[in-house]
């Protein structure tokens, strides 16, 4: 008998790498003697280079880039496999960085993201993934193509900082000073939106309010960024405004198309390809995943349903161990996760669950693997 262990971590809880753990004392004492192997799983949010870097045993690259108010501060980035790097945009633009009363994206910028790209290229690493979520920004990307060389004009010839301010000052683009070395890569973000780059659903109005945006300051960056848009088409040659996704970390993902000719690509998917995911199911009978909540959404995008997906097609049943349900939870069961179970065993406030954890974990684990031992003696009965 062999499990797979691939669960995203409770957030603020338990890390991917407690949860195996927890899952092969729970697995060893029911199952004696069987085998197990545990993986730390990222959707392509907080988490995915620790994830990816664990898998393919790989490291972390530090430097000192400019954060998303240009403040200087340590930033890393995962490299394996000799020539592959995986970035978190939040680790260089990521909206904890800004102290609440600091949040505006009029003047918050991508730059440090450009800085983790460009120190990547240097270094000789030709296939990266950018993970875009978590971001504090809304600049178009400008930030990070600037410290890729490119310079955004206004109409009196002065460069641009590339902040959210900037983008209805943006009259030309000078892209001859883009990094040699990115017409040799190639560039997937890890993106879960469709959000186009401007109108109601686009950058401004769906992710600037987090950021810091009141309505003066949304309605501000919108007619920026279509004015941007604009400026874009006429440069590259395309509508980047109708690349589902482009809208993503505040117009980050069209930059990255638009110059870096990048290609957006599932979190989950994208994190599953990197640590070979495929490759790990050899032989496996059952594979436990999970999160701290399951909800409608888990099925498009995070762990439990990329996952399914990916047993589905192999023949080979997954299960699922979560913190807790919520509406429209089962429709995991349409991706491949047979069974959803919750940790917590009783009525009791969300503080009392998150301090109790690992001890509910561990008895969903044990409930878990005891009803596959009784599922098992039952395979030979007829109804």
């Amino acid at each position: 008998m062999k499990f797979l262990f691939a669960s995203d971590s409770f957030k603020g809880t338990l890390s991917s790498e407690k949860i195996t753990e927890l899952l092969t004392v729970a697995a060893r004492r029911v199952f004696p003697g069987c085998e197990t192997l545990g993986v730390p799983i990222a959707d392509g949010g907080e988490g995915t280079v620790d994830a990816v870097i664990a898998v393919t045993k790989g490291a972390k690259r530090c430097l000192m880039v400019h954060g998303p108010l240009m403040e200087l501060t340590e930033s890393s980035y995962g490299v394996f496999h000799g020539d592959c790097a995986v970035i978190e945009m939040a680790a260089a633009s990521g909206l904890p960085m800004v102290p609440a009363e600091k949040r505006n994206p009029l003047y918050t910028t991508t730059y440090g993201t450009g800085e983790l790209i460009c120190d990547a290229l240097d270094a000789g690493y030709r296939k990266i993934s950018i993970a875009i979520g978590g971001s504090a920004t809304n600049d178009g990307g400008m930030g990070a193509m600037r410290a890729l060389g490119i310079r955004f004009l206004d109409k009196e010839g002065h460069e641009l900082e590339g902040t959210g301010s900037d983008l209805l000052n943006v009259a030309d683009i000078d892209i001859t000073g883009l990094h040699p070395a990115v017409k040799e890569a190639e560039f997937t973000v890890m993106c879960d939106v469709n959000n186009p780059l401007t109108g109601p659903d686009g950058a401004a109005y769906t992710f600037g309010k987090q950021k810091g945006g009141t309505p003066e300051i949304l309605d501000e960056l919108e007619k920026g960024m279509k004015h941007y848009a604009a400026v874009l088409g006429a440069e590259l040659g395309m509508e980047v405004d109708r690349i589902p996704g482009a809208g993503a970390a505040g117009g980050l993902g069209a930059a990255l198309c638009g110059f870096l000719h990048a290609t957006l690509k599932s979190g989950i998917e994208t994190v599953l390809d990197l640590i070979d995911f495929d490759g790990l199911l050899e032989g496996t009978d059952l594979v436990i995943t999970g999160e701290g909540r399951i909800d409608w959404q888990s099925a498009f995008g995070k762990a439990p349903g990329g996952i399914g997906e990916r047993c589905r097609a192999r023949g080979i049943p997954a299960v699922a161990i979560v913190g807790g349900m919520e509406n429209g939870a089962e429709k995991i069961y349409e991706f491949g996760v047979e069974s959803i179970f919750p940790t917590v065993s009783g009525p009791m406030e969300l503080d009392e669950a998150m301090k109790r954890a690992e001890e509910l974990y561990s008895s969903a684990a044990d409930r878990m693997f005891r009803l596959l031992r009784v599922g098992m003696g039952l395979g030979g009965r007829t109804v």
